[in-house]
């Protein structure tokens, strides 16, 4: 039987293959996969997304994210969700973004929302709903760990990446790359020292999201660092990340958040480019210390491991990357969600009607 899935994507940032943000992309892959098995797939998301399915397109909202721009996205959001659940036939809503709270429609429909970001980043109410159709699903182990007592959550599904895409022949060109949005608690910052302490040259790219934090953390921290060893290049869509991971000698990842799965870390071993990453979060996951790349404390550590990275078999990394992060192992596994949160088995066998 045919499913329709409305997924609703974070209203402030586009959703295509070329975006930077890994929920983004997620909802890419689920969105294209939904068309290509012949179901119906309609995607609530900033104007200028790119889908497969059926675009509603949110007005982009003009300016710095402020609180008041914030408000009247999420109005917007909002507006249209309960517009199209009036005007269609809808299996499962499919919520994406942080802020997923603000716009939940009347009970009633299914309703699953993946947790992309640290767990502590979400209200604990919005995780303990009072209505029997709301479910999660984390993306790591660790970042469940944290709720596997909440009785609304399902099994976590791993973030996939597109590896045949990204198998590409490395020409390592003898520089670190950093891969990111650009955002305090990514640690860009703590990647420059680290590459300055091994006297490699670095390449920072990624996007600057108008987010005043975002904005003053750039002008503060990465802004003054820029010279001849540290380039700034602004955001990579996909074929520019592929090049960048093919040539970078490294990927840092110096993150200081619990990551929930870091997907360009995952990218990366599907190109074969060791990643250097401090271990936090799910990245003791995604890293294999020694075989994809090495897990470290420290800038200092990070500086040592930079000189160490030519160590690293491409060759492993790869199959590390097939065997675990395919983005079609991910997409059946979601499947499985919605085929059952849309036929009610789930609530039956928890007893709820």
């Amino acid at each position: 039987m045919g499913l329709t899935v409305l997924s609703v994507a974070y209203p402030f940032a586009a959703v295509s293959s070329d975006a930077s943000g890994g929920s983004e992309q997620v909802l890419t892959h689920l969105d294209r996969a939904l068309v290509e098995a012949g179901h119906r797939s309609l995607v609530i998301a900033p104007e200028g997304s790119s889908v497969m399915g059926e675009l509603i397109a949110l007005k982009a909202t003009p300016g710095p994210l402020d609180d008041q721009a914030m408000r009247q996205g999420r109005a917007l959001c909002r507006q249209a969700l309960t517009r199209t659940l009036k005007q269609q036939a809808i299996d499962l809503v499919h919520f994406h973004g942080l802020d997923f709270y603000f716009y939940l429609p009347a009970p009633g429909l299914p309703i699953l929302t993946t947790l992309h970001l640290p767990i502590v980043w979400y209200p604990q109410s919005a995780l303990w709903p009072s209505r029997p159709s709301s479910w999660f699903n984390c993306v790591s182990t660790s970042q469940h760990g944290a709720v596997a007592d909440n009785p609304h959550m399902l099994k976590p599904i791993g973030n996939g990446v597109d590896v045949e895409r990204l198998d590409v022949v490395r020409r390592p060109q003898g520089f670190a790359l950093v891969l990111t949005r650009i955002c305090p608690e990514k640690g860009i910052h703590l990647a420059i020292a680290a590459a300055r302490q091994a006297k490699m040259p670095i390449v920072i790219a990624g996007e600057i999201f108008p987010y005043a934090a975002h904005q003053d953390y750039f002008a503060r921290k990465i802004a003054p660092a820029l010279g001849a060893d540290c380039r700034f290049i602004g955001p990579a869509n996909f074929a520019q990340k592929r090049q960048l991971l093919a040539e970078a000698q490294c990927l840092l990842v110096p993150s200081l958040v619990e990551e929930t799965s870091s997907l360009v870390a995952r990218e990366a071993a599907a190109t074969g480019t060791p990643v250097i990453a401090f271990a936090r979060g799910a990245l003791p996951e995604t890293v294999v210390h020694g075989v994809t790349g090495y897990l470290v404390e420290t800038v200092e550590e990070m500086a040592a491991a930079i000189t160490s990275a030519s160590a690293i078999d491409p060759q492993a990394c790869r199959l590390v990357a097939r065997q675990r992060f395919s983005h079609k192992a991910m997409v059946q596994a979601y499947f499985a969600h919605w085929r059952m949160l849309a036929s009610g088995s789930h609530e039956r066998r928890r007893g709820v009607a």
